[in-house]
C-alpha cells in the first residue's frame, strides 16, 4: 500500500517535470545544483547530455551532543533541452551518526533529539520529547555507527519561464521528487517520499558580475511513527567571472528545520565553477554553518562531461 501511494505520487510529479521542460523555448541552460551559469557558459547545441560526479563531505553536531559525518557521492545524468533540463541523481552515501541526523534529499539534517547527556550514559528524562521517543523505541543512543549504501534517488526538472533581458532577470521554475531508496533502518534516509517546487532568478550585471535569488517549498514525507515539518528554503548570492570560463560565487542559504522547536539550517556556501571546454567542467565548494542545526562545515569537488 505504501509503495503504491509512492508510485502514484511519482507519476504525478514526473508528469509535471516533463510538462515543464516542453512548455517554453529558451536558449539558456544551467548546470547542476548550485552551479549558476551566465551567458559565457551556455553549452553548445550539439551536446544534449551531461554526466556529473560531485562527492562531498560534511560534519557537525546538528544541535545535539553527538557529531555526525556524511559522505555523499552523487552520479547525475542530465538531458539538456533548449527550454530546460531533466536530471536523475543516483547517490552512494555513507553516514556516521547515532540516528539524530540523516540525509534528506542529499542534505544533512537533524531529524531526532539526542537524548543522552555528554556522559553518553545518562538519559534525558527531563525532556518530554525524549521520553516520548523512548516510549516509541526511537531514542537516539550516544553510540555512533557507520552505514553505507544507496541513497535516495532524486529526479528534478527545470524550465525557463522568462529569458533575461536588460532589466528583467532569467526566471526558471523547478520541481523535484525524492524516491525513498535509502535504507531508513541504517540511517541513510527517512524512508519517505518527498517532493518540492521552486523558482530560480539570476541576472548579469555588466559582463563579469551575476546575482542569484532562489527559493522553494519541499513537502517532506513522514517516516513511520514520526512527523517532520515541511520545509521552505531560499538562498541569495552573487558571483564574479575572473575569466569568461571561471566563476567564483558566494551564497547565504537557509532551510526550515524538519524538527519543531529548532533553529533553521543556515550556512554560507563558497563555490567555483570552471569551464575547461564545451565538454568538460569542474566545480567545488565549501559550506560553513552559521546555526547549530547546520553542518559545522562541508566540502565538495566535482566534474561534469557533456556529450
Amino acid at each position: 500500500m505504501r509503495w503504491g501511494m509512492y508510485l502514484r505520487r511519482c507519476a504525478f510529479v514526473v508528469s509535471a517535470l516533463m510538462g515543464c521542460v516542453t512548455a517554453f523555448q529558451s536558449e539558456t541552460l544551467a548546470a547542476d545544483g548550485k552551479e549558476k551559469l551566465g551567458p559565457e557558459q551556455r553549452p553548445s547545441t550539439e551536446r544534449n547530455w551531461q554526466i556529473s560526479l560531485t562527492p562531498s563531505y560534511s560534519r557537525g553536531n546538528f544541535g545535539t551532543d553527538t557529531t555526525s559525518e556524511f559522505v555523499y557521492v552523487p552520479t547525475s545524468i542530465r538531458r539538456l533541452f533548449r527550454d530546460g533540463d531533466v536530471t536523475v541523481v543516483i547517490p552512494f552515501v555513507s553516514v556516521t551518526s547515532n540516528g539524530s541526523a540523516t540525509l534528506v534529499g542529499g542534505q544533512p539534517a537533524p531529524i531526532e533529539e539526542d537524548c543522552f547527556r555528554r556522559s553518553g550514559t545518562e538519559f534525558r528524562f527531563d525532556k518530554p520529547e525524549c521520553v516520548a521517543l523512548l516510549n516509541a523505541g526511537r531514542a537516539a543512543s550516544r553510540q555512533r555507527v557507520t552505514h553505507s549504501g544507496l541513497g535516495d534517488i532524486i529526479l528534478r526538472g527545470r524550465y525557463y519561464a522568462v529569458e533575461e533581458k536588460e532589466y528583467i532577470p532569467l526566471i526558471a521554475l523547478t520541481a523535484r521528487i525524492k524516491v525513498p531508496t535509502a535504507s531508513e533502518s541504517k540511517g541513510l534516509g527517512t524512508g519517505a517520499l518527498d517532493h518540492g517546487y521552486g523558482v530560480e532568478l539570476s541576472k548579469m550585471l555588466g559582463d563579469k558580475w551575476i546575482t542569484f535569488l532562489d527559493g522553494g517549498y519541499n513537502f517532506i514525507g513522514d517516516p513511520e511513527g514520526r512527523e517532520l515539518q515541511n520545509q521552505y528554503w531560499f538562498d541569495v548570492g552573487g558571483g564574479h567571472y575572473l575569466t569568461k570560463s571561471f566563476l567564483m560565487s558566494v551564497y547565504y542559504e537557509e532551510y526550515r528545520t524538519l524538527v519543531a522547536n529548532r533553529v533553521n539550517i543556515r550556512d554560507f556556501f563558497f563555490a567555483f565553477n570552471y569551464k575547461m571546454s564545451d565538454a568538460l567542467r569542474f566545480n567545488g565548494g565549501v559550506t560553513v554553518g552559521v546555526s547549530n542545526s547546520a553542518p559545522d562545515y562541508g566540502v565538495s569537488l566535482g566534474t561534469s562531461y557533456r556529450f
